[in-house]
């Protein structure tokens, strides 16, 4: 499968953005998708992920309560609302799958990565 990540952006302190990552093949429904971030100098960091069912999403403890993931499997397409925007949440956004995963934290269980998106948030 492959990904493309788009949706990224210069946003101020506090506002929003929304990330998509849309997917190609028929069998999208298959996999589960992770939202991943890497910031300069820093390793690269789960974010946000869902189950190829769309019934069990994780998030990040710095994510949680301003971040929304979600999926669109006619759209072949995975979502990722960002409310409350942070400077600490500028970073390259990247999209991965896991084939009949749970939407997990672990990078290494993922086999599929798009490009990034960058989110700038400025203060």
């Amino acid at each position: 499968v492959q990904l493309q990540a788009c949706g990224g952006g210069l946003v101020q302190a506090g506002g929003s953005l929304r990330l998509s990552c849309a997917a190609s093949g028929r069998t999208f429904s298959r996999y589960a998708v992770g939202w991943f971030r890497q910031a300069p100098g820093k390793e690269r960091e789960f974010v946000s992920g869902i189950s190829y069912s769309g019934s069990i999403t994780h998030y990040a403890d710095s994510v949680k309560g301003r971040f929304t993931i979600d999926r669109d499997d006619a759209k072949n397409t995975v979502y990722l609302q960002m409310s409350t925007l942070k400077v600490e949440d500028t970073a390259v956004y990247y999209c991965a799958a896991d084939g009949f995963g749970g939407g997990t934290s672990r990078k290494s269980d993922y086999d599929y990565w798009g490009q990034g998106t960058v989110v700038t948030v400025s203060s």
